[in-house]
């Protein structure tokens, strides 16, 4: 495991459910934490909560807003100058005030919102952080992406169909391999945490497991040593075949 006290972190979609519960993981073990959020409100609640375990600020960032992410950018380098961590968590499960659809229901204009979360704006905020990513010994980017993006794990597409949320992440785990490709010359490991059916509002609170323990792969691979692997996807230290 890295060492990762006085280390910098960045957990988008961090004011409620599996977000939080990495950014409460992430400050337990030492990490400044900037909880992301795009409600001000709750992010700032959050992040006060949260306070009380460890170095956590909050920083407003809409992930699908390129001059938000700039601006999340322009603060983390003016109070930290660097980044350690970033953990891509923000993302969707159905375009707003749609549901889940089979591919014979589904519409291109669903399509493309959920991939404006869940896809276009993990590269526009990975791109965004890299040159402070850049500035550490040790960098790890975690996406967090699920198990349903898996075209050959065995049970992956069990349950409810939604062609569109599970092809999201699909196309995520793609962009985490070339992205671990791109950087395998740098100090930047780049992972995919499938967290597993947690319980949050996510998914109505049927799932069966906390978000502290969705929570623990994202934490896991963020402390990846220097000889960790990159270019993955791992639920909880499973490697998944995607």
């Amino acid at each position: 495991m890295t060492t990762i006290q006085n280390r910098v972190a960045l957990v988008t979609g961090a004011n409620k459910g599996i977000g939080k519960a990495i950014a409460r993981g992430l400050a337990q073990r030492g990490l400044t934490v900037f909880l992301g959020a795009r409600n001000r409100e709750r992010g700032e609640a959050a992040a006060e909560e949260l306070k009380a375990v460890g170095d956590v600020r909050f920083v407003p960032i809409d992930v699908t807003d390129a001059d938000s992410v700039a601006n999340a950018k322009r603060v983390i380098e003016a109070e930290a100058g660097r980044l350690d961590v970033l953990i891509n968590n923000a993302g969707i499960g159905a375009a707003p005030g749609s549901r889940f659809h089979t591919p014979q229901e589904e519409t291109a204009e669903n399509l493309r919102a959920v991939y404006e979360t869940n896809v276009f704006a993990i590269v526009t905020v990975t791109n965004a952080l890299l040159p402070l990513l850049l500035k550490s010994d040790a960098a790890r980017i975690v996406n967090v992406t699920s198990k349903r993006g898996s075209l050959g794990e065995e049970g992956a597409w069990v349950g409810q169909p939604n062609m569109t949320y599970s092809s999201s992440k699909t196309a995520l785990n793609a962009i985490t391999v070339h992205y671990a490709r791109s950087l395998a010359g740098t100090s930047v490991k780049v992972n995919g945490a499938a967290p597993g059916h947690v319980a949050t509002d996510f998914n109505g609170f049927r799932g069966t497991r906390t978000p502290e323990q969705g929570a623990e792969v994202a934490i896991r691979l963020a402390e990846l040593d220097s000889d960790g692997p990159s270019g993955l996807v791992f639920e909880d230290d499973r490697q998944l075949a995607w």
